[in-house]
């Protein structure tokens, strides 16, 4: 059941309004000035508001800009009672952020039909957030898991390049050390490095498979999602 807060100054106006909406199903809340108004809307969090331009104390536009100060009731639909039909008062209040202005007398078909108009404009705007609210969290999960898997990936590149570094420099030291040994001279010395060389080699080679799942497709098409890599090879 949709919540309606009606504020307005004209008890019998109020009365009549408050009839109508409970007559066609609505739980209605009430307030005879501007100030009670603004307090119920803030307490009551209504679907939608119903509210009197000229009222004491605080008038229409008053409370309207003081509700646009509130997150919880800036994107509540508004919508102006007036007995001025000028069309500068009009553009006032469709300026000041209302979302629909009724001039009085209005009829009961007239008062229902832009209600029924401002929810279901209010109901499609709230779910276009709410699915890119649901678009936003999905990004960020992925922006999360793309952080870890580019925080393995760095772990892994540079134990990779540290070995293989070292692998290179033991490597160059053999082969300096075998232009070293005098012919005829024996060269276990430089066969046992290069051995252990072979076998770091192949220690390596095993973590290939490790490597290469990182450049699986799924992994490269978040990174082309992020335009983190070039989609031109060239």
């Amino acid at each position: 059941m949709k919540k309606i807060l009606v504020i307005e100054d004209e008890p019998p106006v109020r009365a009549n309004i408050v009839d109508l909406l409970e007559f066609e199903d609505f739980e209605v809340v009430s307030a005879e000035n501007g100030f009670l108004g603004a307090l119920w809307a803030q307490e009551h969090l209504p679907d939608l508001i119903i509210c009197d331009v000229m009222m004491p104390e605080i008038n229409g536009y008053e409370v309207l800009h003081a509700l646009h100060q509130d997150p919880m009731t800036a994107t509540i639909p508004f919508i102006f009672l007036t007995a001025m039909a000028d069309k500068a008062d009009i553009r006032h209040g469709i300026e000041q952020g209302a979302d629909d202005y009724l001039t009085k007398p209005f009829s009961a078909d007239e008062l229902l039909g832009a209600i029924a108009t401002r929810l279901a404009k209010h109901e499609t705007v709230m779910q276009q957030y709410n699915q890119e609210h649901q678009r936003t969290i999905a990004l960020q999960q992925q922006l999360h898991e793309l952080e870890q898997y580019i925080d393995s990936k760095d772990e892994l590149l540079e134990d990779f390049q540290q070995k293989l570094h070292r692998v290179v420099s033991k490597l160059n030291l053999a082969l300096h050390l075998l232009k070293k040994i005098p012919q005829g001279m024996p060269q276990e010395r430089c066969l046992k490095l290069l051995q252990t060389i072979c076998v770091d080699e192949i220690a390596l080679f095993n973590k290939m498979p490790a490597l290469e799942n990182f450049i699986s497709s799924e992994n490269t098409n978040v990174l082309h999602q992020f335009h983190l890599v070039d989609d031109d090879p060239n």
